[in-house]
């Protein structure tokens, strides 16, 4: 929210004197956010409000030259040489004399130019500095409108002024407006205030100006709209509002958009003007219904969906309730008829439909916070008076207004509530104050049972006795609260299962992988990708409320479509050999029980504790990896080696060992793996997941390279962390022996290996598989694999009798279980 101090002074007696720091201070302390400051061009010199007299057209040069006669208040005119055409005799402009320097240290000086004397400049928005629009000079009034020629132009255009912009939080709804802000601040000072919607409207008389209807009243419990006829399409806004438009960061359109942007500023109550004419038949509030569509102002032809409320006429949808009108009753440049529209919308409802259409806009932003309902008619009254000033239109009618409310109920709140939870003595008599300076209505004075706080109309976020213990403290200042740190604990380092997350980490970016954490979210979308079966587990997902984006509503149920997403940005980038890591949590879905929803006035007791915690999905713990290109880099040393489906394998071998877990490796095939290269990970008997080859229409749908290889293991299924235990070392020499054996192209390496590893026994210290061979002479259908076996005892060396006997049960128990021969 950008906040001009000229117009804020307007509402607020600012003490003499205060300084911006003061004011900067001052929002800090009521708990808004100063985003930034922004101070006036630096402008010096004689900047001055001129009269256009007289209007030369010079011809015979390449572009429209115009000499001008300027009053400027002096005795004589001023001669101006100018080559806009917006502007006309009488029109009131403003102008650079000879000695005044303009932002980006632009001199004005007298000079000959086009056969006259330019004795100075009248100068468009851009080159004052206070905004980008150069098509033609600044006219702030014309014919006696306007100030009198001569009168410094700074204050004018603001050039003395300051804005403030504000960060505002979404539950302080009423801070999105003039109005708002000048509340806090007065309180905050301690000074007076005026409150731009203390008026009264008008006594409007007659038939309401049109008929209207309101089909869903939860949705909408407050709608008032009043007509307006006569309207000049040509009456341009005024100068001063322009400005302070400008200044709040909202584009100036037409007089009738313009004042209903101005009153939104100051009251915090967006409205809507339709082009009367376009209208036809009653107005009616509802629902959508199946198939509807409407183009809005943005002309974008939307689908509705049945949970958009619509603003409708007899031809259907007119506008999108709260967030954007349609174009079909756009204001145009000859409308001369209105219908203006204020309304209390449920802010949830427009909440959604801003995200389901991607539509923000000022409006929205409001309504989705929260509005004051009792200003409706009172921002009609104000937008009428104003489109009648400056506009000549008038009122037809008297206003529509349906209003369905009910009474607020109040808060019970202990005077002694806010004390107790800041740690600051709060007197009741100071409570009660504070409670009234924002608004609330107060019965009972503190002692006894306390207090009955009714809210005010524009904070609808104070509904629990909490909210209202912040506004105490808030009000009265959060830097009165002494900052003293509790004693700490003495710590007891990280625990085993954080340890050997770290270690994982760590082993994981030492054998070359990239660290790349994603977002917790996937969508439906992401898991078709990755081709899951419809009945596949990891499809069961838990869909978040309020989702950041639409396309991924749910928590992810595998770290792969992040993953892959990381490795498909990288090489779209020009990363050619890519090897990431990522580990973290994933949330698999399933029947769980509601949460229940305690209160805040006290602590929730034991059982409540145990059924929020139960409530909670289960969250384990898993790490993956992706990799594409070179694993080994090619040069002089030679052509590097591509990544393959083994090396995501190695991974999950470097995580198991990191753990201190043995992985057991043996073929399998699971979406959206390579069904011929994919290998299945497994701690004993239990599965803890995947590596390999991703199948060629996975990487064809994610944009990745053929045989891009993946990894995915739940290391929470991992057995916990024991203390480690040193190897023994043995003092003597080892005994080497190659093992190479062939088998059916069906039998999985790690049987083998099982089979070798038992049938060695305790002198086996190492195993190892160096090589697989196909191809002749190994029979078809069979495949040559040969193992590295390191033979020691750890009281002796070894006698070549002993290694061939622990060799000669090896190959006899893999030929047994395996079906294992000697290669010849």
């Amino acid at each position: 929210m950008k906040v001009p101090v000229s117009w804020l002074s307007e509402h607020v007696d600012l003490p003499a004197g205060i300084t911006v720091e003061e004011l900067d201070t001052a929002f800090v302390r009521l708990g808004f956010e100063v985003e930034d400051v922004v101070r006036p061009p630096q402008t010096t010199g004689p900047l001055v409000v001129g009269r256009v007299l007289e209007i030369e057209e010079l011809t015979g040069f390449k572009k429209p030259i115009r000499y001008c006669q300027v009053d400027v208040g002096n005795a004589d005119p001023q001669g101006v040489v100018c080559g806009a055409r917006n502007f006309a005799v009488g029109d009131v402009v403003v102008v650079a004399l000879p000695g005044a320097v303009l932002p980006g240290d632009f001199a004005i000086a007298a000079r000959t130019t086009y056969d006259r004397v330019s004795d100075g400049m009248i100068c468009s928005v851009r080159e004052l500095g206070i905004g980008e629009e150069h098509a033609g000079i600044l006219v702030i009034g014309s014919g006696e409108d306007g100030p009198a020629p001569g009168t410094p132009a700074a204050g004018l255009l603001g050039l003395d002024d300051v804005v403030f912009d504000l960060e505002v939080t979404p539950d302080r709804g009423y801070a999105m407006s003039l109005r708002g802000i000048a509340r806090d601040l007065a309180g905050a000072l301690g000074v007076q205030w005026r409150d731009p919607a203390a008026l009264t409207p008008p006594a409007w008389s007659g038939q309401p100006g049109w008929q209207v209807s309101v089909a869903d009243p939860d949705r909408c419990d407050r709608f008032s709209m009043l007509a307006m006829e006569g309207l000049d399409p040509a009456a341009p806004s005024p100068w001063e509002l322009r400005r302070r438009l400008g200044q709040c960061g909202v584009r100036s359109i037409s007089l009738a958009v313009d004042v209903t942007n101005y009153v939104m500023l100051e009251l915090g109550q967006p409205m809507h003007a339709f082009d009367r004419d376009t209208v036809t038949g009653p107005i009616t509030v509802r629902r959508a219904a199946p198939g509807e569509r409407l183009r809005t102002l943005d002309g974008v032809d939307r689908a509705l969906d049945p949970d958009d409320l619509l603003i409708t006429d007899g031809s259907g949808p007119i506008g999108l309730a709260g967030v954007m009108g349609g174009a079909s009753t756009e204001i145009g440049d000859g409308t001369t008829n209105l219908l203006l529209e204020a309304a209390h919308w449920a802010p949830a409802g427009i909440s959604r439909g801003v995200r389901r259409h991607r539509l923000p806009s000022e409006a929205a932003k409001r309504f989705e916070r929260g509005t004051d309902p009792e200003v409706t008619v009172i921002a009609l009254a104000r937008a009428a008076a104003l489109l009648a000033e400056h506009g000549k239109a008038t009122v037809v009618g008297a206003p529509v207004d349906l209003d369905v409310r009910g009474p607020r109920p109040a808060i019970p709140l202990d005077a002694g509530l806010p004390g107790r939870i800041a740690g600051v003595d709060y007197p009741p008599a100071q409570v009660l104050e504070v409670l009234q300076a924002i608004g609330a209505t107060v019965d009972g004075d503190g002692d006894g049972d306390g207090l009955e706080v009714t809210p005010p109309s524009w904070r609808g976020d104070l509904t629990d006795p909490a909210d209202l213990v912040e506004e105490v403290v808030r009000w009265v200042g959060y830097d009165d609260i002494p900052s003293v740190l509790p004693t700490a604990p003495p710590g007891r380092g990280l625990t085993d299962g954080q340890r050997r997350k770290r270690s994982i980490g760590r082993a994981l970016a030492d054998a070359g992988y990239v660290e790349a954490p994603t977002f917790p979210f996937i969508g439906t979308a992401q898991l078709d990708a990755l081709g899951l079966d419809a009945d596949d587990e990891r499809r069961r997902v838990i869909t978040v409320r309020n989702p950041l984006s639409e396309e991924l509503p749910a928590l992810r149920t595998t770290l792969l479509p992040g993953l892959l997403a990381s490795l498909a940005r990288n090489l779209a980038r020009g990363q050619r050999d890519v090897a990431l890591f990522e580990h973290g949590s994933v949330f698999p879905g399933g029947d769980r029980r509601p949460a229940p929803l305690p209160g805040v006035e006290h602590r929730p007791d034991d059982e409540t504790l145990a059924a929020l915690l139960g409530a909670v999905p289960s969250q384990p713990w898993h790490v993956g990896v992706a990799l594409a290109g070179h694993r080994e880099p090619r040069g002089w040393w030679g052509p590097g080696r591509s990544a393959l489906w083994a090396d995501a394998v190695q991974a999950a071998r470097v995580v198991a060992e990191t753990a201190g877990v043995e992985l057991t490796v043996r073929a399998a095939e699971r979406a959206p793996w390579h069904p011929g290269r994919c290998a299945e990970l497994l701690v004993g008997d239990r599965v803890v997941g995947h590596a390999g080859e991703l199948h060629p229409r996975v990487c064809s749908a994610l944009d990745l390279p053929a045989r891009t290889a993946v990894m995915e293991l739940d290391a929470d299924a991992f057995p916990e962390p024991t203390v480690p235990v040193a190897p023994s070392i043995s003092t003597f020499p080892p005994v080497l022996v190659d093992l190479a054996l062939v088998v059916g192209d069906e039998v999985p390496a790690a049987d083998v290996a099982a089979a070798v590893r038992k049938g060695a026994g305790e002198l086996l210290e190492a195993l190892r598989l160096f090589d697989v061979y196909t191809g002749p002479p190994v029979p078809e259908g069979a495949k040559s694999m040969a193992f590295a076996l390191t033979l020691r005892a750890a009281d002796r060396t070894l006698t070549h009798e002993e290694a061939n006997a622990a060799r000669d049960a090896a190959l006899a128990l893999a030929a047994e279980r395996t079906g294992a021969v000697v290669r010849g």
